[in-house]
């Protein structure tokens, strides 16, 4: 780096490029995505999603996203992380996670979805506004596993309506419409 001192008669413009400050944000960012993307892209494993042919909806953030699915022969739950966890049974206990990650029981279900409608109810400037504007009314997406029984899926929705959702539906796995 050059700095200019005394009576120079002859300055010159500074060629140098200070790339510290520079290193730091890219050292920050770097850390900063590797922490992250593991976060963003934690799911459950081993889900088998049903395939048919269904309509895309308009996706909205405020949207309430259920995984519904069932402990496996040996009585193992599906985890983000593996646990030999090997797929979903017709005779095991119901497990149900709110966004993909959070395993939640059917009163927690209903609690943490009543919480999140009321708050964007709330953000919306209350009931009159949100029934005055039907696109602000946040919907349920559920994906349930295909060996899931009635019973649990059922279950999921039966808690979110008493929350107050009035819209839910299923997510699937599209047909490819090439073969």
């Amino acid at each position: 780096m050059a700095f200019s001192v005394g009576n120079d008669t002859q300055e010159t413009p500074m060629s140098d490029i200070n790339v510290v400050p520079l290193t730091d944000v890219m050292l920050v960012l770097l850390i900063v995505f590797l922490i992250a993307i593991p976060v963003a892209i934690q799911t459950v494993e081993k889900l088998e999603i049903p395939v048919f042919e269904s309509v895309e909806s308009k996706d909205k953030v405020e949207n309430l996203l259920i995984t519904v699915t069932t402990t496996d022969v040996a009585g193992r739950t599906a985890s983000t992380r593996p646990t030999g966890f090997e797929g979903a049974t017709r005779n095991g206990e119901c497990r149900v996670y709110i966004n993909n990650t959070t395993p939640v029981t059917s009163e927690e279900l209903y609690d943490q979805a009543f919480q999140k409608l009321d708050s964007i109810v709330q953000r919306a400037g209350g009931i009159e506004a949100i029934v005055a504007n039907p696109e602000q009314i946040p919907q349920v997406h559920i994906r349930a596993d295909r060996n899931a029984p009635w019973r649990c899926v059922a279950g999921a929705i039966f808690n979110v309506q008493a929350a107050g959702y009035p819209t839910v539906g299923f997510i699937s796995t599209p047909v490819d419409p090439n073969g």
